[in-house]
């Protein structure tokens, strides 16, 4: 193990760091490692998702498999052997034969030279560790336990053991009552044919594990690329949209699982960003037509002015300053325009936390009816504003109730009542103007759009629309209805309390 550790660079510093993946796999360079290897890791990262799905299920399945073989040759094995056991502890000896044996030992080889082969192999063993063998057995090497036997330490004796050319056999070696007294009698069996079924089985077993494995890779894959589908076809948006930014593309979405739930999420994404260009060109397209206006008006005015200058054909007084005042209003009027666009194209992400306050809601719609009064010298304004204090930005907070108040200012009669109340953080401003036709409330608070009875009265309809922004962003509410009596009453709700919270303490 390399003594770098798991995402250094080796040989100089590389142009870019390690990702936190690849401090996690050893992949951080060639002085990175992993139990698995790297080389091996990034081989298998490398491979087409379905293919490391299929490699996994077929690994998987593999292992099962050699698990189940394994098992099932032990439990053969055990069996057989079991088996090969029982047969030997029930074979049975004549009374005579041993003492038979035991009378021509001295005749008989005592190395099994009759080697032809043979169900069972006989011999005696005697305490001194000497053997006699039967006639046509082979001679098996006597171990310690068949000694004991003979020397009467244990009963029995059951082991392995090797004839003298080599031939693997099962020994069970017991103590015998013959007609001579009790003689201790090892017979063995040749594990040749046991061998050859338990060789036959593991060929059988290793083959049959070989195709499952090979069958669940193939099934893996199949598997895979079905289930794949849906992410192929997610993969083919994506890309269709990032050559031809064409947002109208949707996945179908069929059942319920993940993979479904993620292209209903990319279709939402793609609808909401459909949605977002569609309102920002349209933005743009009202901006334009907002500002063509003022803009025309005012090239007039100044064009009017320059050819006076040109000409040497001066312009009356009175018609002068009436220029000059046109030219400033229509100034003040594309000064507001751009300063309600640029609050409109502030992101949607609610408050700006660094800006936010608690404000005396009262005083902001006190300095506000300050300004509507100057706006409106004709009219009468009535006030009864009760404490109220919220969390809110300052400056867009002033600017919505300025503008709430401008509305009224704008649709009241000459010589009529604006009627400003504020309890429990709702602040109704009531005109007396025309009101507002039921067919229009669904449009009032719409960027740049205005009534067909406001389109000769100057504005750019957005101010409710930064009313209701910045209302929803304080998380309050705005609403306006038709006002019984005529006129209409606009409402806005703020969360907020009647005295204002505590300070926190001072350090220091």
């Amino acid at each position: 193990m390399s003594g770098t550790q798991p995402g250094a660079r080796q040989g100089g510093t590389a142009p870019w760091g390690a990702t936190d993946a690849e401090r996690e796999t050893g992949f951080g360079g060639p002085g990175g490692g992993s139990a698995a290897g790297p080389g091996g890791v990034r081989w298998f990262h490398a491979l087409p998702l379905r293919s490391r799905l299929a490699l996994l299920v077929a690994a998987a399945v593999a292992i099962a498999v050699a698990a189940a073989a394994v098992a099932c040759w032990l439990l053969t094995r055990t069996q057989v052997r079991d088996e090969l056991d029982s047969s030997l502890r029930n074979a049975a000896v004549s009374p005579e034969f041993p003492g038979l044996l035991l009378a021509n030992c001295h005749s008989a080889s005592q190395t099994g030279q009759n080697t032809a082969p043979a169900f069972a192999y006989v011999q005696l063993v005697q305490p001194d560790g000497t053997r006699c063998v039967a006639p046509g057995s082979q001679a098996v090497p006597v171990q310690r336990s068949d000694q004991e036997v003979a020397l009467g330490v244990r009963d029995s004796a059951l082991h392995d053991a090797t004839t003298v050319d080599g031939r693997a056999v099962r020994v069970y070696t017991q103590r015998t009552r013959a007609t001579d007294g009790v003689l201790t009698v090892s017979i063995s069996r040749p594990l040749d044919e046991i061998d050859k079924s338990l060789n036959r089985l593991a060929l059988l077993l290793t083959a049959v594990a070989g195709i499952g494995v090979v069958g669940a890779g193939a099934a893996g894959l199949w598997i895979a690329r079905a289930g794949l589908t849906p992410v192929n076809e997610l993969t083919g948006a994506v890309e269709h949209i990032a050559v031809t930014e064409d947002l109208t593309v949707r996945i179908p979405v069929d059942g319920e699982d993940e993979i479904a739930r993620l292209s209903r999420s990319f279709n939402s994404m793609t609808a909401a960003l459909a949605s977002s260009r569609d309102r920002q060109a349209q933005l743009i397209a009202d901006a334009g037509h907002e500002l063509r206006t003022p803009l025309t008006s005012l090239r007039t005015n100044i064009d009017l002015l320059v050819r006076s200058e040109e000409t040497g054909r001066a312009i009356p007084p009175e018609d002068r300053r009436a220029l000059l005042a046109s030219v400033r209003a229509q100034m003040t009027e594309l000064a507001t325009l751009i300063g309600d666009l640029q609050e409109l194209a502030r992101p949607d992400t609610g408050q700006h936390t660094d800006k936010v306050r608690v404000l005396a809601l009262h005083d902001l719609v006190e300095t506000a009816l300050g300004r509507a009064r100057l706006r409106g010298p004709e009219l009468t304004f009535t006030a009864d504003l009760a404490p109220w204090y919220v969390r809110a930005e300052p400056a867009a907070l002033e600017r919505a109730l300025v503008n709430i108040l401008d509305n009224a200012v704008k649709f009241s009669p000459s010589g009529g009542a604006v009627e400003v109340a504020l309890r429990g953080g709702e602040l109704t401003v009531r005109d007396h103007g025309p009101g507002i036709a039921p067919e229009d409330l669904p449009h009032v608070f719409d960027r740049f759009w205005r009534s067909p009875s406001a389109r000769s009265l100057p504005g750019s309809g957005l101010g409710l629309s930064i009313v209701a922004r910045t209302v929803q962003q304080s998380g309050g509410e705005v609403t306006l209805r038709p006002a019984t009596g005529g006129g209409t009453v606009a409402t806005v709700r703020l969360p907020g309390a009647a005295t204002p919270p505590p300070r926190p303490p001072e350090l220091g």
